[in-house]
């Protein structure tokens, strides 16, 4: 049982939210700077000896509604975040800040919203509209560019002997999706080649307060995590961004319309899930996805890569639907990675009744109206769940009927990976296309080359590639 009364007496939830103001602070230094994000939590759990603790989250004061949460770290309560007939999804996306609706164009986007609004079912029934009148264009639009891609990797090792994953593939997602999603290339348009960087720019501006740049804690404190930055700084951008959406996605708009959507509010909608949700899940996803393999070396590369020609070669020499379900391997990494790496580590939601919240120890008691905080990563490491390798990746985890019994463990996509979403829910809308892409870059990368190396490092949003070297294949699908 998820939640629930169960057979044991509730308990309070133990922790402490300590001193108004000044413990907020406190824990979001040692968030940010002196311990980092797992060992905020582990210590507290550790702390508490509870995985169900009373705590503080960033941003804190004075930029946060309310720091106070109570935050589920463990597979087993986790997932009432899911139960949207126990927990309100309203303006909680970000948790407890939430950016200002003008970078959105004055409108709560169906991120915001909670499914008991008219919008949020108006919205994603949008959504699920466009992928599913362009999904015959995925994977050409993907294998196109990101072959074009890897073409680019090749000739800057042969000059460098290095090349910079990360850039070339900001630029890349951001061709794929308005390719994929709307079929006119951003590049073509009047973005230019400048769409990923205003995309970015507009990223910070709404995320800026829930990461660090690096930069000394003297600098970043009154910069980033005090007051919110002006939005009028990334105006220009924006109106550049949805200039190209009005235009790329007219089609959209006018279903937007069948729908019960005004234009320009389903302009907003659609700019932002693409951005931010598409865009912005893969500037953070397929770095991970890379450095996973490349740390994994070259036993699994090989085991990947005769699988991959296998399943193509059977399909006549195509990457098809079929084939790719063939992948067991290939399907298991795709979904380790998210497992280990998920895009969007936090999940909210405000309890709408009295709870009580079960723990694989104990049951704790909720009141109406209190935050409730997931971090994803420590659901998803869950050693009771996943054993003494939760913390270790394992590409075969998933394979075979034992393995795939673990997959509704993997929480990823704001749901349970063998759930699909729907309207009335707050899962990922594009949940199976981005467990394609992922699939679709191992099919390029081991389609293309026997193996590779790669430096591992991070960055702003997380994980930083650099490609060291490629041996490519000599034979099978996709060397003539």
């Amino acid at each position: 049982m998820e939640s629930g009364e169960g057979s044991r007496v509730p308990r309070p939830v133990p922790g402490s939210y300590g001193l108004p103001v000044i413990s907020a602070v406190r824990d979001r230094l040692d968030f940010y700077y002196f311990q980092g994000q797992d060992k905020y939590f582990e210590s507290r759990a550790e702390r508490y000896g509870s995985t169900v603790v009373r705590i503080n989250v960033p941003p804190g004061p004075f930029m946060a509604r309310d720091p106070r949460v109570v935050a589920l770290l463990d597979a087993k309560s986790f997932p009432v975040l899911f139960d949207v007939s126990k927990v309100e999804k309203r303006n909680v996306f970000t948790g407890t800040y939430m950016p200002s609706t003008s970078l959105t164009g004055g409108y709560r986007v169906c991120s915001y919203l909670d499914p008991s609004e008219p919008n949020h079912a108006k919205v994603k029934q949008l959504l699920f509209s466009v992928l599913a009148s362009r999904k015959d264009a995925f994977v050409p639009a993907f294998r196109s560019n990101f072959s074009a891609l890897l073409a680019t990797v090749e000739s800057q090792l042969v000059l460098g002997g290095k090349s910079e994953f990360n850039k070339l593939n900001d630029a890349t997602s951001f061709e794929f999706i308005g390719e994929a999603y709307f079929g006119v290339r951003p590049s073509a348009s009047g973005l230019g080649t400048g769409g990923p960087t205003k995309a970015a720019k507009w990223l910070f501006w709404q995320l800026c307060p829930l990461i660090t740049l690096g930069l000394p804690m003297i600098l970043e404190e009154p910069l980033l995590h005090t007051v919110p930055l002006p939005s009028i700084l990334v105006s220009c951008d924006y109106k550049a961004l949805y200039k190209y959406f009005s235009a790329a996605a007219s089609q959209a708009l006018d279903t937007a319309e069948r729908l019960g959507l005004s234009r320009d509010e389903a302009c907003h909608n659609l700019l932002f899930a693409t951005v931010f949700n598409s865009y912005g899940g893969l500037k953070v996803l397929l770095p991970g996805f890379l450095a996973r393999v490349a740390e994994a070396g070259e036993k699994l590369h090989q085991k990947l890569a005769a699988e991959i020609r296998a399943a193509v070669a059977d399909a006549g020499g195509k990457v098809t639907q079929a084939a790719l379900e063939k992948m067991e391997l290939t399907n298991s990494v795709v979904w380790e990675a998210l497992r280990l790496d998920p895009p969007v580590k936090f999940q909210y939601g405000r309890a709408k009744a009295d709870l009580h919240i079960e723990s694989h120890d104990a049951v704790y008691a909720i009141k109406k109206g209190e935050m409730l905080f997931g971090y994803q990563p420590c659901a998803t490491k869950d050693p009771r769940v996943f054993g003494p390798t939760a913390r270790q990746f394992v590409g075969d985890r998933f394979v075979g009927e034992e393995g795939r019994k673990l997959l509704q463990y993997v929480y990823w996509s704001n749901g349970r990976e063998t759930e699909n979403p729907g309207i009335n829910d707050k899962q990922c809308p594009g949940k199976n296309l981005v467990v394609l892409v992922g699939r679709l870059f191992l099919v390029e990368l081991f389609l293309r080359y026997d193996t590779f190396t790669a430096e591992v490092g991070t960055e702003l949003l997380g994980t930083k590639v650099v490609f060291t070297g490629v041996t490519k294949a000599t034979s099978g699908p996709g060397t003539e």
